[in-house]
């Protein structure tokens, strides 16, 4: 270890201070460079003790939680995180019916509004088009946190993935090798804001696809432009990708799952496509037996059958529902660091 001038004992008020993105909307992972990730993610740790109890470090403030589209985890990861943290929330989860969006008013107004009642605003949106809205108000809004916007980023989802991979394998992100895997990663917003947090960190990451379906276009160039470690291979046999996992020292398989509603006739095209990415309990024993790894799985639930073996949740590998919990000290996290206290 080397001795630093800021050695002592952990102070939340000194580490909030210190990550200094007080105010900032977060629209993509990356918008926060790696210093501030991984202070993010020392404040999580340091609120990890009261992600079941409280402790009142925003008390007064007020969040509000608009969400155009269905959502369980996210919304309530982030709600339950400020109330841990003494605040208070407003929440709207089906505007289109229930609030003046049904009436015409724009997303830009909406917002408006919104920051007269509220001191932070989490929005989930089907239009990626949002993030010109969220650019153009600027600091006429409080601070907008991305709670998934179109296809393509889901920030707040790659950082409670990045802190389970955090918290797992000891913080070092330049140790790791991960592999986001699913037929569709074209609409794997979840996964692309992981692969975006990991390469931001020095992570190595395997995307494993199916042609035609690729990483979208806005997630490579930022990739290219961090001059990541990272491939793209396709239309691997589930067989072929575990020989991977194995091969290439993976520590950690993410599965995006399905983004499409029921009904939409891509949801059938990728369920048909999960044969090849079909992880099996007896497929990581393979993996572990080959590679002498114990290798996590996780999802971004929810998850539908078809696409992992359930017997996966009473093995080791079984990361998807551990993930829950550290959702609420990482949230927290980010919801102090972005109000100040």
């Amino acid at each position: 270890m080397t001795l630093t001038i800021d050695f002592g004992p952990m102070d939340i008020y000194k580490q909030v201070e210190k990550t200094n993105i007080r105010g900032r909307h977060f629209t993509f992972i990356d918008d926060l460079s790696p210093d501030e990730l991984d202070n993010v993610f020392k404040t999580a740790v340091m609120l990890e003790p009261f992600w079941r109890s409280r402790i009142p470090l925003l008390e007064g403030k007020v969040l509000c939680t608009q969400f155009f589209q269905p959502s369980t985890r996210t919304r309530f990861s982030q709600e339950t995180a400020m109330y841990r943290l003494g605040g208070n929330v407003i929440t709207e989860s089906n505007p289109l019916v229930s609030s003046s969006a049904a009436k015409g008013e724009s997303l830009y107004d909406s917002l408006r509004v919104t920051s007269q009642y509220a001191d932070v605003i989490v929005l989930r949106h089907p239009d990626e088009g949002v993030i010109d809205v969220i650019e153009e108000l600027g600091s006429e809004s409080s601070p907008v946190i991305s709670g998934g916007y179109g296809n393509v980023t889901h920030p707040t989802q790659g950082l409670l993935d990045m802190y389970t991979a955090y918290r797992l394998l000891d913080g070092d992100f330049t140790k790791m090798t991960i592999m986001i895997a699913t037929p569709d990663l074209s609409r794997a917003r979840s996964g692309q804001s992981f692969g975006l947090g990991l390469a931001r960190m020095g992570a190595r990451v395997i995307y494993s696809g199916t042609t035609g379906l690729e990483t979208p276009q806005v997630i490579r160039e930022k990739l290219k432009g961090m001059n990541a470690n990272f491939i793209e291979v396709n239309d691997l046999t589930i067989g072929q990708q575990e020989e991977m996992i194995a091969d290439e020292g993976v520590d950690l398989v993410y599965l995006p799952g399905c983004s499409v509603k029921k009904g939409d006739p891509g949801r059938d095209d990728f369920l048909k496509k999960m044969a090849e990415f079909y992880f099996t309990a007896d497929g990581l024993k393979h993996i572990e037996k080959k590679s002498g790894k114990t290798v996590g799985i996780t999802h971004s639930l929810p998850r539908n059958e078809g696409e992992f073996d359930f017997a996966i949740d009473k093995t080791a590998h079984q990361l998807y529902f551990k993930a829950i919990g550290f959702s609420i000290p990482v949230r927290m996290s980010l919801l102090a660091n972005i109000c100040g206290i």
